[in-house]
């Protein structure tokens, strides 16, 4: 298997257990000096247990669903839908990796809002979303 599949196939485990809630494969993929940064709220967590203990601790009911695992090499991107308690929060994690381990990811969170009316006539729905107007 190539590296880029080795990846890959990493990434997707991240997410699965992530899912499952298995604490220790979804972090398995972090280097144990990795960090970890969410640009929105301003926090960095250094270290994979950090990382581990401030997702241990979601008091949220939370899934993940990925939309598209993209990248080469040392940067790798994922596209998701995390919903937390029924609540759907789009993500973008952006993975470096080195020595086969994620040594820096930052995340990115959106909330799904309505499409002005007035982008009505350009728009189409994405594939599995409805584009609902103001």
């Amino acid at each position: 298997m190539d590296t880029d599949s080795r990846t890959r196939a990493a990434i997707e485990e991240h997410w699965l257990a992530s899912e499952r809630g298995d604490t220790e494969a979804e972090h398995a993929i972090y280097a144990t000096d990795a960090i970890l940064d969410y640009p929105q709220s301003g926090e960095r967590f250094r270290g994979r247990a950090t990382i581990s203990a401030q997702r241990g601790g979601h008091p949220a009911d939370r899934h993940f669903t990925v939309k598209r695992i993209i990248g080469h090499a040392n940067l790798w991107v994922s596209e998701c839908v995390i919903t937390y308690d029924g609540m759907p929060s789009h993500t973008v994690s952006i993975m470096e990796f080195a020595d086969h381990h994620v040594v820096h990811e930052t995340q990115y969170f959106a909330d799904p809002f309505a499409a002005p009316a007035s982008r009505a006539s350009l728009a189409e729905p994405m594939p599995g979303r409805a584009s609902t107007g103001d």
